[in-house]
């Protein structure tokens, strides 16, 4: 099993720095935000089971030739008592690693979740006693605020989007929907989770620079296809516009030293604990949110979809079969 630990570790070396900077750097994305994002979410399971693949077939291989007899040898050490001199230090120190590693991804995605969910709570009291419904939209609740503030907070059946007064006298009847079809948006494809996954991702590993990209680049391409969902019915002038009045108040935030998530529609929804994210980090969002509307560019070809595609699957697929495929040959 030497070869497949060998083997694993180049791909999570290779998924956890030079992929990311490079898909980070890349135009492609905007023309297919879907196509990119999932290749981000293959990225970043691929790159776990990698890593700790990695550590755990090392660790295991002086005592089975593949994984499944390398477990059944370590469930004898330890629920039987069976000898453990066949492992050496490393080997021991690589399974020590391997299972504090599995277990800290966990903890950290439960543990973010935990605080996301108890940042909505105490958003959703607030909002009980200074929000006062939309008479336009049943899941509408407007704040008394002078700044241009827009913010969906996720929460199944009662899932609002959040307007300010500021906003609401700043825009257009047009802006205004191309405003609301933008945040429910976000609710109905449950961009939420995927904010949630890659804020984890980026409190477990903060060592690792890439997941601060990654997490970046995730909140961009989810605007994107929000915009996008609000273009099928509203101009691209009108939602330029739109963008820019609300993009101003999170550049006054930020200007003030206020502090907003790197997302602004998921604005103090319980992810501004996790993510880390500025003001400043969702004007840059919205500036190329505008450029991209701005100058748009020629869709994705298919082929190019279809082979991106095929590449996250063989991404996922790659370190499955190192780990699985030695176990069910042999």
């Amino acid at each position: 099993m030497f070869w497949a630990s060998y083997l694993l570790a180049v791909l999570a070396i290779i998924l956890a720095w030079p992929v990311p900077i490079l898909l980070s750097r890349a135009q492609w994305p905007a023309r297919s935000p879907f196509t990119a994002m999932l290749l981000w979410q293959a990225i970043a399971l691929a790159g776990g089971l990698s890593m700790i693949g990695a550590m755990l077939v090392y660790g295991l291989e002086p005592i089975g030739d593949n994984l499944i007899a390398g477990l059944r040898g370590l469930a004898g050490m330890v629920l039987f008592n069976a000898p453990t001199t066949a492992l050496g230090f490393w080997h021991i120190f690589a399974l020590s690693t391997a299972a504090l590693l599995t277990v800290h991804l966990v903890f950290t995605l439960l543990l973010t979740y935990y605080k996301i969910q108890r940042q909505r709570r105490r958003h959703r009291e607030m909002l009980a006693l200074l929000a006062s419904p939309s008479g336009q939209d049943a899941g509408t609740l407007v704040i008394s605020h002078d700044s241009p503030v827009a913010y969906c907070l996720p929460g199944g059946a009662r899932s609002v989007t959040v307007l300010s007064d500021g906003l609401m006298a700043a825009l257009e009847p047009a802006e205004l929907r191309a405003v609301l079809i933008h945040e429910n948006a976000h609710l109905s494809q449950r961009h939420h989770l995927l904010l949630w996954a890659f804020a984890a991702w980026r409190q477990a590993l903060p060592w690792l620079p890439t997941t601060r990209l990654a997490q970046e680049s995730v909140n961009s391409l989810i605007e994107m296809l929000a915009d996008d969902v609000a273009l099928r019915t509203e101009s691209k002038a009108t939602l330029i516009k739109a963008i820019a009045i609300v993009a101003s108040g999170s550049a006054t935030e930020a200007g003030a030293g206020g502090v907003r998530p790197s997302s602004p529609t998921l604005a103090l929804s319980g992810l501004e604990a996790a993510s880390g994210g500025t003001g400043s980090d969702a004007v840059r969002t919205a500036a190329s949110r505008v450029s991209r509307l701005l100058t748009p560019q020629p869709p994705l070809p298919s082929a190019i979809r279809s082979a991106v595609l095929a590449g996250s699957v063989l991404l996922l697929a790659l370190p499955t079969a190192l780990l699985v495929v030695p176990g069910l040959l042999g």
